[in-house]
């Protein structure tokens, strides 16, 4: 993951509200204690996870423009006080620091070696910690966003699984936005689009992700265009 990753599109997703919502609901009760999340971006996480059994937040983003600006949001009062920024990766993290929770929402799929990046996020899980993720799914819908954005793939369950550290159990695992994953489909086949649209986000926002709340359910979260997944440490 690039030092000098700028992604524009961390502002543009920003407006996913309904989104960042239903994933928050899917991983809050696993979220606690000292988190780290990586690839922090903006912080645009952070309210819908910072739940009351989070005691620290640490928010480690590799560009430090990016970094700069989550310290602004904390410096205004935007987000929790309880939350800092460090500008780096877990590479620079110091080799004794543990965390309950360890976060990685929209980020190993930037990264090269995401097997590799795992096991060295779960050196750093305390006890019993929590390794939680969210990646898009479907390499056969890698489209010319996923390249302009600076994603290496994207994931089945299954793939994502064999990239867990060893170590840790699958706690949980399923499929969400099955009804956007029909939008996904039309973009990769039809529009080839390199960025949607502040419109589009909207519509699936708005519209696409509340459907996908019943209808994830109805299936089983078996079917989607994103896979959630949570180790837990079994140290």
């Amino acid at each position: 993951m690039s030092g000098h990753y700028i992604g524009s599109e961390l502002e543009l997703f920003s407006i996913a509200t309904n989104w960042k919502g239903y994933v928050a609901r899917q991983f809050s009760r696993f979220v606690g204690g000292r988190v780290l999340d990586v690839g922090a971006g903006i912080g645009s996480n952070i309210p819908y996870l910072h739940t009351p059994s989070v005691t620290e937040w640490t928010a480690l983003e590799p560009d430090p423009v990016l970094a700069a600006v989550i310290a602004g949001r904390i410096d205004n009062g935007e987000l929790p006080a309880s939350c800092r920024v460090l500008n780096g990766t877990v590479d620079t993290l110091a080799a004794a620091e543990c965390f309950d929770t360890i976060l990685y929402l929209d980020v190993i799929e930037h990264i090269e070696d995401d097997a590799a990046e795992l096991r060295r996020a779960a050196s750093h899980l305390a006890p019993h910690g929590r390794l939680v993720v969210l990646a898009p799914a479907h390499q056969f819908l890698f489209s010319p966003f996923d390249a302009v954005i600076g994603h290496h793939r994207r994931y089945t369950a299954q793939s994502l699984r064999g990239a867990g550290p060893p170590g840790c159990r699958v706690e949980l695992c399923r499929m969400l936005d099955s009804v956007g994953f029909f939008a996904s489909l039309a973009n990769r086949i039809m529009l080839r689009s390199e960025q949607p649209s502040p419109a589009q986000i909207r519509f699936w926002d708005r519209i696409l992700v509340p459907l996908s709340r019943l209808t994830d359910r109805t299936s089983g979260f078996t079917f989607g265009k994103s896979v959630a997944i949570v180790w837990a440490h079994e140290a």
